[in-house]
């Protein structure tokens, strides 16, 4: 079966587009590809990334269902320790709540938005 679409970007909803995509640009080493007030987009290998503004923007609160996280990025690494050091550097925040043990770690990026490390 052939696909109907492809992956053209997966976007963030956030308060500071600028910020954020610099925050990921310095977790996964992505260039900015589109800058606008907005509007940032990064681009990986074949894969991008934007971040849109939305006024009176409310982070996901996870695990809750009141504000839920909608979806969220897992993100392999090869030394999960090195990684959080790195990532907390940029300004992330490990989620008090880790759901099972091994595997893969709980963050939060500036905004709010869960993200995982992972080995595989």
């Amino acid at each position: 079966m052939s696909a109907v679409a492809r992956v053209h970007s997966v976007v963030l909803d956030c308060p500071e587009p600028k910020a954020l995509a610099g925050f990921y640009a310095g977790l996964l080493g992505w260039d900015v590809a589109d800058e606008e007030e907005d509007w940032v987009t990064l681009a990986g290998d074949q894969t991008r990334i934007a971040f849109q503004r939305v006024p009176e923007y409310v982070p996901p609160v996870w695990p809750s269902a009141e504000h839920p996280q909608q979806f969220h990025l897992d993100l392999s690494v090869e030394d999960i320790a090195e990684a959080e050091k790195r990532v907390l550097a940029l300004g992330a925040v490990r989620h008090e709540h880790q759901p099972g043990e091994g595997g893969w770690t709980v963050f939060l990026d500036p905004a709010g938005h869960p993200f995982c490390l992972v080995t595989e």
